[in-house]
């Protein structure tokens, strides 16, 4: 067994059984356990957000959206900071990892507590992941095929034991998505075995940097910083947070250059971005991130099964048109589920073009007879509806007739899981949510995945072995090249209509310091966060 601890500067992770991508996992936290500060800045930072805040349940969603309760009332073992992401201790000072790689073994920090006072210890993290489970919401994917309920161990209060039915390349990696909650809180609130949800939907049992002051789902929600949080604080810091849900793209734009908000998505069409660059009220942060742009196209219906009707979508879509004349080059041209910046991307795909002979072409190879389609598109994202305007007029004009339907993103996320209810199209963005190759081709087209994670009821028997071989294998290469052949498959399939890697604009108020942006939560963690 090796053990890992925090007051190495950097791991150093042998070849084998732990995935080489960990290799440069950073687990140190030196420079954020700073004392506290008796200093005390009466201060609240208000972001807007597109995104309605219609619960406050760290289980039961798994985006990028609603991914700032998650982040900053919730803590996990571990949490990946930073660009490029590295994976850092957190909830847990250190862990061992057994030869065969199934046993994972947490030491708990000694001095973390929830917000109603109590400590963090081992049953809460072995209650936590049997909830996920058993909810079999949210993140439950990703560990559903690894962990069977009641296996994680509480060895003593400090140390919690993970047992895997199987070796997995990637289980380090999901670590993070293991939100803790107090068990002893929440199994006072439980009513008819629902493990709380009706209560902590709109209640906080974390031990996040901040605690939970106010909610409305309507507006989003309050919290006022945790002073006892583990990692300490500086003399710099935020008293309190305010998400707040603004669908209206000009109103969040508006609510920046007035200084109503202090912050909002990075995200926002990029003429918005144009504009808030030539405020002096705003600075707009840059970054390459791992996000990319692509249409769900499903799979599993008429006629969306016909490879050749998928092809004849894929042909219609103006990606160079909407790469340079609405986004002004400000991303990149990506034509795999990977992004390009991800080891693993396959080198020298280059995917469809905008050909109309061509897509007339495969349309006249389909079967099945034609019917009216439907795009979805997700209200208060300006690009998805963009998007979805540009291949409607497209198709129009190869005769296929198409409709827009526009939705909020707890609607549309809330159709994905439903084969009946799912849009025959959708245009949206994959981000990270850990930095693995897995987390986009394989959570997206993996078979087993249908329903949860693969939302275009897309399966291919030799897609599906090699990313069951990825998973399982501890050699990089074999995996890099699987998932690149994996990828490359599933656009040759026309899976899904595939655009772009993006780029991250974080608009701020020219006053807020300390933004640190991971491509996994995308600068929603404020704990670092202050005004100058």
């Amino acid at each position: 067994m090796r053990k890992l601890t925090s007051n190495s500067q950097q791991a150093s992770m042998k070849r084998g059984l732990i995935p080489a991508f960990l290799a440069a996992v950073i687990i140190s936290v030196t420079g954020l356990l700073a004392p506290i500060n008796a200093a005390q800045a009466k201060n609240t930072f208000v972001f807007a957000n597109a995104s309605p805040y219609d619960t406050m349940d760290p289980q039961v969603v798994f985006d990028v959206g609603r991914v700032a309760y998650r982040l900053n009332l919730y803590d996990g073992l571990l949490r990946w900071l930073d660009n490029p992401p590295k994976l850092n201790p957190w909830l847990a000072e250190s862990y061992d990892i057994s030869s065969d790689g199934k046993q994972y073994t947490f030491t708990l920090r000694a001095n973390a507590k929830f917000h109603d006072g109590s400590p963090v210890e081992a049953k809460d993290v072995a209650y936590s992941i049997d909830r996920i489970l058993a909810l079999k919401k949210g993140a439950s994917s990703l560990f559903v095929k690894v962990i069977k309920p009641g296996s994680t161990k509480a060895i003593d209060n400090r140390t919690v034991q993970f047992n895997l039915n199987k070796s997995s390349a990637i289980f380090l990696a999901t670590v993070p998505e293991i939100h803790v909650m107090n068990s002893d809180l929440m199994k006072k609130h439980e009513k008819d075995g629902d493990w709380a949800s009706a209560w902590v939907s709109k209640n906080d049992a974390g031990s996040g940097s901040f605690k939970l002051k106010r909610y409305d789902p309507a507006k989003g929600f309050l919290a006022e910083r945790f002073v006892d949080h583990f990692l300490g604080w500086g003399d710099k810091y935020l008293d309190a947070i305010e998400f707040r849900t603004v669908k209206e793209i000009n109103s969040r734009v508006l609510g920046l250059m007035k200084g109503d908000f202090h912050g909002a998505d990075g995200y926002m069409p990029q003429d918005q971005i144009k504009r808030l660059m030539k405020t002096d009220e705003v600075n707009v942060f840059e970054e390459e991130s791992m996000r990319i742009f692509y249409f769900i196209i499903h799979n599993g219906r008429s006629p969306m099964n016909d490879i050749n009707f998928r092809k004849a979508l894929s042909y219609s879509f103006d990606y160079t048109g909407f790469i340079k004349d609405i986004l002004s080059d400000s991303v990149a041209r990506n034509p795999v589920p990977l992004p390009n910046n991800i080891w693993g991307a396959p080198q020298g795909v280059k995917g469809y073009t905008y050909d109309l002979d061509k897509a007339r072409e495969h349309l006249a190879k389909v079967k099945e007879p034609l019917r009216e389609i439907t795009i979805g598109a997700l209200a208060g994202y300006g690009q998805t509806e963009q998007a979805a305007v540009l291949l409607q007029s497209a198709l129009s004009k190869i005769g296929v007739k198409s409709k827009i339907l526009s939705e909020t993103w707890p609607v549309a996320s809330g159709k994905m899981r439903n084969e009946q209810q799912m849009y025959d199209l959708l245009p949206l963005w994959k981000s990270t949510y850990y930095a693995d190759p897995n987390n986009w081709v394989g959570e997206m087209y993996y078979g087993p995945n249908i329903g949860s994670r693969n939302n275009s009821w897309y399966q291919n028997d030799q897609v599906d072995q090699w990313i069951t071989e990825a998973i399982g294998s501890t050699d990089q290469a074999v995996r890099a090249a699987n998932y690149a052949k994996a990828s490359t498959k599933v656009m040759e399939d026309a899976g899904g209509i595939f655009v772009y890697n993006t780029k991250w604009f974080g608009p701020y108020n020219k006053n807020v310091k300390g933004v640190r942006f991971c491509p996994i939560g995308n600068a929603q963690e404020m704990r670092w966060v202050y005004f100058e």
